[in-house]
Protein backbone atom coordinates (compact mmCIF):
# COMPACT_ATOMS: atom_id res chain seq x y z
CA UNK A 1 0.00 0.00 0.00
CA UNK A 2 1.17 3.53 -1.10
CA UNK A 3 -0.16 6.57 0.74
CA UNK A 4 0.67 10.02 -1.24
CA UNK A 5 1.96 12.44 1.57
CA UNK A 6 2.74 16.16 1.95
CA UNK A 7 4.76 18.61 4.28
CA UNK A 8 2.36 20.04 5.96
CA UNK A 9 4.16 21.54 9.71
CA UNK A 10 1.51 23.07 12.00
CA UNK A 11 2.38 27.00 12.15
CA UNK A 12 2.92 26.02 16.36
CA UNK A 13 5.44 23.78 15.94
CA UNK A 14 7.35 26.54 13.64
CA UNK A 15 6.30 29.17 17.02
CA UNK A 16 7.96 26.64 19.35
CA UNK A 17 11.03 26.62 17.94
CA UNK A 18 11.79 30.48 17.67
CA UNK A 19 10.78 30.69 20.96
CA UNK A 20 13.27 27.85 22.06
CA UNK A 21 15.96 29.58 19.86
CA UNK A 22 14.91 33.14 21.28
CA UNK A 23 15.62 31.25 25.07
CA UNK A 24 18.71 29.59 24.00
CA UNK A 25 21.63 29.46 26.76
CA UNK A 26 24.66 29.44 25.96
CA UNK A 27 27.82 28.16 26.47
CA UNK A 28 30.99 30.36 27.47
CA UNK A 29 32.99 31.10 24.33
CA UNK A 30 35.73 28.19 23.03
CA UNK A 31 39.18 29.09 24.18
CA UNK A 32 40.69 28.84 20.39
CA UNK A 33 40.49 31.07 17.65
CA UNK A 34 39.21 27.67 15.16
CA UNK A 35 37.10 24.71 15.21
CA UNK A 36 39.18 22.70 17.10
CA UNK A 37 36.97 22.55 20.24
CA UNK A 38 33.81 22.33 17.78
CA UNK A 39 31.41 24.74 16.36
CA UNK A 40 32.13 28.58 17.50
CA UNK A 41 29.95 30.28 19.79
CA UNK A 42 30.07 33.56 17.43
CA UNK A 43 28.73 31.27 14.06
CA UNK A 44 26.41 29.39 16.22
CA UNK A 45 24.74 32.83 17.89
CA UNK A 46 24.92 33.81 14.36
CA UNK A 47 22.97 30.88 12.72
CA UNK A 48 20.48 30.62 15.37
CA UNK A 49 19.36 34.33 15.21
CA UNK A 50 18.96 33.59 11.08
CA UNK A 51 17.13 30.64 12.08
CA UNK A 52 14.42 32.72 14.35
CA UNK A 53 14.37 35.85 12.08
CA UNK A 54 14.62 35.10 8.64
CA UNK A 55 14.65 31.58 7.25
CA UNK A 56 12.20 30.67 6.07
CA UNK A 57 10.34 26.63 6.29
CA UNK A 58 7.83 27.40 3.93
CA UNK A 59 9.60 27.90 0.98
CA UNK A 60 11.13 24.05 1.68
CA UNK A 61 8.52 22.42 2.12
CA UNK A 62 6.38 23.48 -1.13
CA UNK A 63 9.79 23.21 -2.93
CA UNK A 64 9.54 19.19 -1.35
CA UNK A 65 5.94 19.30 -1.66
CA UNK A 66 6.06 19.76 -5.31
CA UNK A 67 7.85 16.01 -5.62
CA UNK A 68 5.71 13.16 -5.39
CA UNK A 69 5.62 11.79 -1.95
CA UNK A 70 4.74 9.02 -0.47
CA UNK A 71 4.61 6.59 2.39
CA UNK A 72 4.19 3.12 2.54
CA UNK A 73 4.28 0.41 5.87
CA UNK A 74 7.46 -2.31 5.59
CA UNK A 75 7.43 -4.65 8.70
CA UNK A 76 5.09 -2.43 10.92
CA UNK A 77 7.02 1.03 10.12
CA UNK A 78 6.23 3.54 7.94
CA UNK A 79 8.50 4.91 5.79
CA UNK A 80 8.71 8.03 3.88
CA UNK A 81 9.93 8.49 -0.04
CA UNK A 82 10.22 10.53 -3.02
CA UNK A 83 9.41 9.50 -6.26
CA UNK A 84 10.45 11.55 -9.00
CA UNK A 85 9.50 10.09 -12.37
CA UNK A 86 11.08 10.86 -15.74
CA UNK A 87 9.14 12.46 -18.84
CA UNK A 88 11.29 10.13 -20.72
CA UNK A 89 10.46 6.26 -21.95
CA UNK A 90 13.27 3.72 -20.74
CA UNK A 91 14.53 5.68 -17.94
CA UNK A 92 16.39 3.59 -15.75
CA UNK A 93 14.81 3.31 -12.04
CA UNK A 94 17.36 4.68 -9.52
CA UNK A 95 17.46 4.21 -5.60
CA UNK A 96 19.16 7.23 -3.95
CA UNK A 97 19.90 6.61 0.00
CA UNK A 98 20.90 9.54 2.35
CA UNK A 99 23.25 9.09 5.39
CA UNK A 100 23.59 10.81 8.91
CA UNK A 101 23.72 14.16 9.06
CA UNK A 102 22.07 14.31 5.94
CA UNK A 103 18.83 13.89 4.72
CA UNK A 104 16.90 13.73 1.04
CA UNK A 105 17.65 17.47 1.42
CA UNK A 106 20.77 16.62 -0.14
CA UNK A 107 19.17 15.48 -3.53
CA UNK A 108 16.46 17.92 -4.44
CA UNK A 109 19.26 19.60 -6.76
CA UNK A 110 19.95 16.32 -8.84
CA UNK A 111 16.58 15.69 -8.81
CA UNK A 112 15.59 17.73 -12.32
CA UNK A 113 19.22 16.64 -13.51
CA UNK A 114 18.70 13.45 -13.30
CA UNK A 115 14.60 13.04 -14.54
CA UNK A 116 15.08 15.25 -17.08
CA UNK A 117 18.26 15.12 -18.54
CA UNK A 118 19.53 16.70 -22.11
CA UNK A 119 20.06 13.09 -23.58
CA UNK A 120 16.85 11.45 -22.59
CA UNK A 121 19.37 8.08 -22.85
CA UNK A 122 20.21 9.47 -19.80
CA UNK A 123 16.90 9.66 -17.74
CA UNK A 124 16.18 7.89 -14.12
CA UNK A 125 13.27 7.45 -12.15
CA UNK A 126 14.46 8.50 -8.85
CA UNK A 127 13.48 6.82 -5.62
CA UNK A 128 14.77 8.51 -2.42
CA UNK A 129 13.44 7.01 0.88
CA UNK A 130 13.97 8.05 3.88
CA UNK A 131 15.92 6.28 6.42
CA UNK A 132 14.50 4.97 9.69
CA UNK A 133 14.02 7.15 12.40
CA UNK A 134 15.32 10.27 10.47
CA UNK A 135 12.68 12.84 9.15
CA UNK A 136 9.12 11.85 8.27
CA UNK A 137 9.74 7.99 8.17
CA UNK A 138 8.38 6.22 11.35
CA UNK A 139 10.49 6.17 14.50
CA UNK A 140 11.43 2.24 15.52
CA UNK A 141 9.82 1.44 18.45
CA UNK A 142 12.04 -2.30 18.80
CA UNK A 143 15.77 -2.81 17.75
CA UNK A 144 16.17 -4.57 14.70
CA UNK A 145 16.55 -1.79 12.34
CA UNK A 146 20.39 -2.30 11.15
CA UNK A 147 21.56 -1.32 7.69
CA UNK A 148 21.30 -4.91 6.37
CA UNK A 149 17.61 -4.62 7.62
CA UNK A 150 16.95 -1.44 5.92
CA UNK A 151 18.76 -2.72 2.55
CA UNK A 152 16.26 -5.72 2.28
CA UNK A 153 13.59 -2.97 3.04
CA UNK A 154 14.51 -1.34 0.23
CA UNK A 155 14.37 -4.43 -2.36
CA UNK A 156 11.08 -4.98 -1.04
CA UNK A 157 10.24 -0.85 -1.50
CA UNK A 158 11.76 -0.69 -5.50
CA UNK A 159 9.43 -4.17 -5.61
CA UNK A 160 6.65 -2.69 -4.48
CA UNK A 161 6.84 0.09 -7.10
CA UNK A 162 7.39 -2.41 -9.87
CA UNK A 163 10.65 -1.89 -10.56
CA UNK A 164 12.49 -5.25 -11.84
CA UNK A 165 15.72 -4.15 -12.88
CA UNK A 166 16.82 -0.73 -10.90
CA UNK A 167 20.12 0.59 -10.27
CA UNK A 168 21.04 2.43 -6.66
CA UNK A 169 23.46 4.91 -5.24
CA UNK A 170 24.65 6.56 -1.66
CA UNK A 171 27.21 8.01 0.50
CA UNK A 172 27.50 7.64 4.44
CA UNK A 173 25.28 5.52 5.83
CA UNK A 174 23.51 5.68 1.91
CA UNK A 175 26.79 3.98 0.92
CA UNK A 176 26.62 1.11 3.53
CA UNK A 177 23.03 0.07 3.19
CA UNK A 178 23.84 0.19 -1.23
CA UNK A 179 26.79 -2.09 -1.42
CA UNK A 180 24.79 -4.23 1.22
CA UNK A 181 21.71 -4.05 -1.35
CA UNK A 182 24.07 -5.06 -4.11
CA UNK A 183 24.62 -8.41 -1.88
CA UNK A 184 21.14 -8.72 -0.78
CA UNK A 185 19.21 -8.02 -4.27
CA UNK A 186 21.79 -8.78 -6.92
CA UNK A 187 19.31 -10.25 -9.09
CA UNK A 188 17.58 -7.18 -9.96
CA UNK A 189 20.61 -4.86 -9.40
CA UNK A 190 21.57 -3.10 -13.26
CA UNK A 191 24.43 -2.22 -10.78
CA UNK A 192 25.88 0.52 -7.46
CA UNK A 193 27.68 3.60 -7.58
CA UNK A 194 29.02 4.68 -4.13
CA UNK A 195 30.93 7.73 -2.77
CA UNK A 196 31.87 6.34 0.12
CA UNK A 197 33.00 2.66 -0.19
CA UNK A 198 34.54 0.42 2.66
CA UNK A 199 36.53 -2.00 2.35
CA UNK A 200 39.00 -4.19 4.66
CA UNK A 201 42.67 -3.86 3.86
CA UNK A 202 43.91 -6.91 2.10
CA UNK A 203 46.30 -9.01 4.77
CA UNK A 204 49.94 -7.65 2.88
CA UNK A 205 49.60 -5.05 0.60
CA UNK A 206 52.01 -2.48 2.81
CA UNK A 207 54.42 -1.86 -0.01
CA UNK A 208 52.17 -1.50 -2.68
CA UNK A 209 51.02 1.39 -1.85
CA UNK A 210 51.31 4.84 -3.99
CA UNK A 211 52.48 7.94 -2.28
CA UNK A 212 48.77 9.44 -2.38
CA UNK A 213 47.64 6.43 -1.14
CA UNK A 214 48.94 6.05 1.72
CA UNK A 215 48.45 9.59 2.58
CA UNK A 216 45.08 9.07 1.90
CA UNK A 217 44.98 6.74 4.41
CA UNK A 218 46.72 9.39 6.53
CA UNK A 219 43.67 11.21 6.63
CA UNK A 220 41.82 8.30 7.31
CA UNK A 221 43.83 7.80 10.40
CA UNK A 222 43.42 11.02 11.73
CA UNK A 223 39.83 11.51 11.28
CA UNK A 224 39.58 8.26 13.15
CA UNK A 225 41.57 9.47 16.11
CA UNK A 226 40.29 13.18 16.64
CA UNK A 227 36.99 13.16 14.32
CA UNK A 228 34.39 9.56 15.33
CA UNK A 229 33.61 11.33 19.00
CA UNK A 230 30.14 11.85 17.69
CA UNK A 231 30.11 8.51 16.18
CA UNK A 232 31.40 7.06 19.59
CA UNK A 233 28.27 8.60 21.45
CA UNK A 234 25.90 7.53 19.10
CA UNK A 235 26.90 3.83 18.93
CA UNK A 236 27.00 3.40 22.41
CA UNK A 237 24.70 5.73 24.31
CA UNK A 238 22.19 7.09 21.68
CA UNK A 239 19.28 7.74 24.10
CA UNK A 240 21.11 9.97 26.34
CA UNK A 241 22.15 12.09 23.38
CA UNK A 242 19.05 12.53 22.72
CA UNK A 243 17.55 14.30 25.51
CA UNK A 244 19.68 17.17 24.35
CA UNK A 245 19.29 16.87 20.58
CA UNK A 246 15.25 16.88 21.09
CA UNK A 247 14.55 19.24 23.63
CA UNK A 248 17.48 22.56 21.69
CA UNK A 249 17.38 23.26 18.42
CA UNK A 250 20.48 24.93 19.11
CA UNK A 251 21.65 21.58 20.24
CA UNK A 252 20.94 19.58 17.07
CA UNK A 253 21.92 22.56 14.75
CA UNK A 254 25.23 22.15 16.52
CA UNK A 255 25.63 18.58 16.29
CA UNK A 256 24.89 18.63 13.05
CA UNK A 257 26.74 22.17 11.06
CA UNK A 258 29.82 20.99 12.68
CA UNK A 259 30.17 17.81 10.38
CA UNK A 260 28.80 19.89 7.62
CA UNK A 261 32.05 22.17 8.29
CA UNK A 262 34.11 19.32 8.67
CA UNK A 263 32.94 16.93 5.83
CA UNK A 264 32.70 19.15 3.02
CA UNK A 265 35.59 20.69 0.90
CA UNK A 266 34.82 24.34 2.20
CA UNK A 267 37.98 25.98 2.78
CA UNK A 268 37.23 26.45 6.36
CA UNK A 269 33.44 27.61 6.23
CA UNK A 270 30.30 25.50 5.50
CA UNK A 271 28.43 28.68 3.72
CA UNK A 272 31.49 28.40 1.28
CA UNK A 273 29.54 25.63 -0.07
CA UNK A 274 26.11 24.97 0.95
CA UNK A 275 23.76 28.10 1.79
CA UNK A 276 22.84 29.11 5.17
CA UNK A 277 19.16 28.17 4.21
CA UNK A 278 20.30 24.86 2.94
CA UNK A 279 22.12 23.99 5.73
CA UNK A 280 18.75 24.97 8.24
CA UNK A 281 16.94 22.65 5.67
CA UNK A 282 18.68 19.76 6.57
CA UNK A 283 18.42 20.82 10.25
CA UNK A 284 14.90 21.17 9.93
CA UNK A 285 14.46 17.47 8.85
CA UNK A 286 15.91 16.04 12.20
CA UNK A 287 14.28 18.91 14.73
CA UNK A 288 10.96 19.09 13.38
CA UNK A 289 10.17 15.27 13.97
CA UNK A 290 11.92 14.81 16.89
CA UNK A 291 15.11 12.19 15.29
CA UNK A 292 17.82 13.19 17.56
CA UNK A 293 18.38 10.11 19.26
CA UNK A 294 16.32 7.72 16.46
CA UNK A 295 18.89 8.78 14.08
CA UNK A 296 21.71 7.85 16.48
CA UNK A 297 20.26 4.42 16.91
CA UNK A 298 21.46 3.52 13.56
CA UNK A 299 24.47 3.43 14.50
CA UNK A 300 23.77 1.27 17.82
CA UNK A 301 22.33 -1.12 15.72
CA UNK A 302 25.47 -1.32 12.95
CA UNK A 303 28.35 -0.86 14.93
CA UNK A 304 30.14 -2.93 12.77
CA UNK A 305 29.57 -2.14 8.86
CA UNK A 306 28.55 -5.06 6.82
CA UNK A 307 31.59 -5.77 4.43
CA UNK A 308 30.55 -8.67 2.25
CA UNK A 309 31.69 -9.69 -1.20
CA UNK A 310 29.74 -7.67 -3.76
CA UNK A 311 29.61 -9.14 -7.35
CA UNK A 312 27.33 -6.33 -8.75
CA UNK A 313 28.43 -4.02 -11.32
CA UNK A 314 30.06 -1.08 -9.08
CA UNK A 315 31.32 2.30 -9.92
CA UNK A 316 32.92 4.87 -7.35
CA UNK A 317 33.70 8.82 -7.04
CA UNK A 318 36.51 9.56 -4.65
CA UNK A 319 36.36 13.03 -3.68
CA UNK A 320 38.96 14.50 -2.01
CA UNK A 321 37.68 15.65 1.33
CA UNK A 322 35.48 12.27 1.61
CA UNK A 323 36.00 10.75 5.15
CA UNK A 324 37.39 7.19 3.74
CA UNK A 325 39.45 7.41 0.50
CA UNK A 326 40.41 3.98 0.07
CA UNK A 327 42.84 2.29 -2.08
CA UNK A 328 41.69 0.93 -5.37
CA UNK A 329 43.20 -2.37 -4.64
CA UNK A 330 41.27 -2.86 -1.42
CA UNK A 331 38.18 -2.01 -3.19
CA UNK A 332 38.94 -4.17 -5.71
CA UNK A 333 39.01 -6.83 -3.14
CA UNK A 334 35.51 -6.40 -2.13
CA UNK A 335 33.96 -5.21 -5.22
CA UNK A 336 34.63 -7.87 -7.62
CA UNK A 337 33.03 -6.12 -10.46
CA UNK A 338 34.45 -2.66 -10.31
CA UNK A 339 33.83 -0.67 -13.26
CA UNK A 340 34.29 2.70 -12.96
CA UNK A 341 36.84 4.25 -10.07
CA UNK A 342 37.65 7.88 -10.52
CA UNK A 343 39.32 10.53 -8.07
CA UNK A 344 37.70 14.39 -8.47
CA UNK A 345 39.75 17.40 -7.94
CA UNK A 346 36.91 19.00 -4.96
CA UNK A 347 34.47 17.99 -2.97
CA UNK A 348 33.47 15.90 0.19
CA UNK A 349 31.27 14.09 1.96
CA UNK A 350 28.17 15.66 0.75
CA UNK A 351 28.88 15.35 -3.04
CA UNK A 352 25.13 16.23 -4.07
CA UNK A 353 24.88 19.38 -2.20
CA UNK A 354 28.71 20.39 -2.81
CA UNK A 355 28.93 19.61 -6.27
CA UNK A 356 26.03 18.56 -8.02
CA UNK A 357 26.80 18.56 -11.43
CA UNK A 358 29.64 16.57 -10.43
CA UNK A 359 27.63 14.16 -8.79
CA UNK A 360 24.97 13.63 -11.63
CA UNK A 361 28.06 13.77 -14.26
CA UNK A 362 29.71 10.79 -12.46
CA UNK A 363 26.19 8.83 -12.25
CA UNK A 364 25.48 9.39 -15.87
CA UNK A 365 29.06 8.49 -16.69
CA UNK A 366 29.17 4.61 -14.77
CA UNK A 367 25.27 3.94 -14.89
CA UNK A 368 25.53 4.18 -18.95
CA UNK A 369 28.02 1.05 -18.89
CA UNK A 370 25.21 -0.82 -17.35
CA UNK A 371 21.70 0.18 -18.76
Amino acid sequence: MLEPFRLEIPQSQLDDLRDRLDRTRWPDAETVEDWSQGIPLSYMRRLCRYWAEDYDWRVTEARINAVPQFRTEMDGLGLHFLHARSPHDGALPLLLTHGWPGSIVEFLDVLGPLTDPPDPADAFHVVAPTLPGYGFSDKPAGTGWGAQRIAEAWATLMARLGYDRYAAQGGDWGSIITAALGSTDPRHLAGIHLTMPLASAPESESGQLTEAQRAALADRDEFRRVGTGYSKQQSTRPQTLGYGLVDSPAAQCAWIVEKFRAWTDCDGHPENVISRHTLLDNVMFYWLPGAGASSARLYWESPDRPQGRVDVPTGVSIFPNELFRLPRPWLEQRFTDLRHYRELDSGGHFASLERPETFVDELRTFFRMVR
